[in-house]
């Protein structure tokens, strides 16, 4: 199984235990590390250093916001990390939310959907260091028309996708999408099955689908689940993981943390692999004996 785990915490989260735990993950076995950008470090500086000193494992955004950057920036972050990790970045990209977009940062979140593809109109060509001029509705690039990044490896690209246009642009123009506080029967009807018929329509291999849950091995799942319904509150209240959990028939984020003893979690990962999820990402959660607990699981899975 490819198992990552989703690094970082609290306010109170430092660099270095950002590092800390990349190591940590890394001299597990893990596949992957994935890092969030929300309001607090910026992941692909952090990745960047981590990677330098952290080998082998897997380094990945999940994920980092468009509207904020222009995507000859962001190309340029993200060249300028998977050459600092030796190409071992995952470039995890997606539009946010409209009440951060909008309502914090000022900034227009009309036509999403049109968003995205103008902005994988500029940023793709540019990570493949191709000549690029665009004059779209949301973006342009009148630039020089492409970047000078010797040796820089094109990272692979996941797009956050959970609408259907989403999902035909995941799956049509990057390589996969990542996914959060999304359940294994919304993976196996909705995700999965549309972002692979247009991989397959757009002649591209198939797509990576990396799944992101809350896990707890626990001996009390009911409290566990309450934990998470505290801990990812915001998730339930978001309009597109709402509508994901919707598909899922579930009412609240703890509905889809996968919890319970280690042969209950177990399952739950299987499930997801088993609903087309090609990785799974966790986001462990609990006590310390709980936390403690689920690494040993995941460890044992990864290996």
């Amino acid at each position: 199984m490819r198992i990552g785990l989703l690094a970082g915490g609290g306010p109170k989260t430092t660099v270095d235990d950002l590092f800390s735990q990349i190591r940590a993950a890394a001299d597990d076995g893990f596949s992957s590390a994935w890092l969030s950008q929300i309001f607090g470090w910026d992941a692909l500086t952090a990745l960047a250093v981590a990677g330098r000193e952290v080998p082998g494992i897997e380094l990945g955004t999940a994920v980092v916001p468009t509207y904020p950057r222009h995507p000859m920036v962001l190309a340029a972050q993200a060249l300028t990390t998977s050459a600092a990790t030796g190409g071992r970045l995952v470039l995890g990209i997606g539009l946010s939310h409209q009440i951060v977009i909008e309502g914090m940062l000022g900034l227009s979140f009309e036509k999403p959907a049109r968003h995205m593809r103008e902005y994988l109109s500029v940023l793709l060509p540019l990570l493949h260091g191709e000549h690029v001029q665009f004059e779209g509705e949301t973006v342009t690039f009148r630039g020089m028309g492409s970047l000078e990044a010797p040796g820089a490896e094109p990272p692979t690209v996941l797009l956050a996708a959970l609408a259907p246009r989403m999902l035909e642009l995941a799956g049509s123009r990057a390589d996969g999408t990542v996914t959060w506080m999304t359940g294994p029967a919304t993976i196996e009807d909705h995700i999965g099955p549309s972002i692979r018929a247009a991989a397959d329509k757009a002649g591209k291999p198939a797509p990576r689908i990396a799944v992101g849950l809350p896990v707890s091995v626990t001996a009390d799942p009911d409290r566990a689940r309450e934990a998470a319904n505290e801990t990812f509150a915001v998730y339930g209240q978001l309009p597109s993981y709402r509508a994901m959990l919707d598909k899922e028939g579930a009412a609240n984020p703890g509905d889809v943390a996968i919890v319970g003893d280690e042969e209950a979690v177990r399952a739950g990962i299987q499930r997801v692999f088993d609903a087309g999820g090609t990785e799974f990402s966790a986001a462990v959660f609990g006590s310390g004996e709980e936390v403690a607990r689920t690494r040993g699981l995941l460890k044992e899975l990864a290996g």
